[in-house]
């Protein structure tokens, strides 16, 4: 059983759009997972338009890998690294502690992951 970063099981992130890196709404990851994808995100307006700014486009549908885009108010895995530059912008998104995988913590401590948290 995979756990979150409060030591309980791994909530779903979001099933519409269908997220995580194996596409099946979780923030879980295997060891062929290089970005590690594993923070449950809000996905607000201004973050889409931000991590869209800095090269990592959320937002625009891409058809052929049947993926629709994350629109605001949605849920979303984002990569440790892309969760990392956001928190060094100020730019960091609300969190769902509940669904952000507990392998966040060995780059980012509980402490700071709390002052994004949605569900604290």
């Amino acid at each position: 059983m995979e756990l979150n970063v409060l030591g309980q099981p791994l909530e779903p992130c979001s099933l519409k759009p269908l997220t995580g890196y194996f596409r099946d709404g979780s923030c879980h990851t295997k060891g062929d997972d290089e970005c590690i994808h594993l923070v449950c995100i809000y996905a607000s307006e201004k973050f889409l338009a931000y991590i869209k700014s800095v090269g990592n486009d959320l937002s625009t549908p891409m058809p052929q890998y049947n993926f629709a885009g994350v629109k605001p108010g949605q849920s979303w895995c984002l990569s440790a690294p892309w969760f990392f530059k956001s928190i060094q912008d100020n730019m960091a998104p609300d969190i769902f502690l509940h669904s952000t995988h507990e392998r966040i913590l060995e780059v980012i401590p509980l402490e700071i992951l709390k002052q994004y948290a949605l569900d604290a």
